[in-house]
């Protein structure tokens, strides 16, 4: 297993994760850790060497931007994420606002909640994170 060290939330690189990227980080997300020919299998079920060399080009990337770290189980490395979806999900939503919006999430949060439909659920998990901000006083008042 991975040491809690291992797993904490990478430094932001400044680099995107690609979509390939991101396919190999979901897979890890699944499956807490593995190996290139458990994620090459997984990914490109009749897969072949030039999908094998991919995986781990793809692996040495995200490993580079910090997203995936390994350790050695006998002759062959297993991979973990080092970064969470929920973590990635905000790093990537504050590069978009400061590309976009001048660093302000407002203008893309009010976006993306306008234009989206919501269930029922989904409004109630909405009002309980407004809510939850209020109280915690992490919602900035504006004077």
């Amino acid at each position: 297993m991975m040491s809690e060290k291992d797993r904490e939330p990478a430094l932001p690189t400044g680099r995107e994760v690609t979509d390939a990227e991101l396919a190999v980080l979901k897979m890890l997300w699944e499956s807490d850790e593995a190996t290139i020919r458990e994620l090459t299998d997984a990914l490109y079920p009749d897969g072949s060497a030039s999908e094998y060399a991919t995986v781990q080009k793809l692996l040495e990337r995200l490993e580079g931007k910090g997203h995936v770290c390994h350790r050695a189980r006998g002759r062959v490395n297993v991979y973990c994420a080092r970064v969470d979806r929920d973590t990635l999900i905000g790093r990537q939503l504050r590069r978009t606002a400061e590309r976009l919006c001048d660093g302000s999430l407002a203008p893309l949060l009010s976006h993306l909640v306008r234009d989206a439909s919501f269930d029922e659920t989904e409004l109630r998990e909405l009002r309980e994170l407004v809510g939850r901000l209020e109280r915690s006083g992490l919602a900035k008042e504006r004077r």
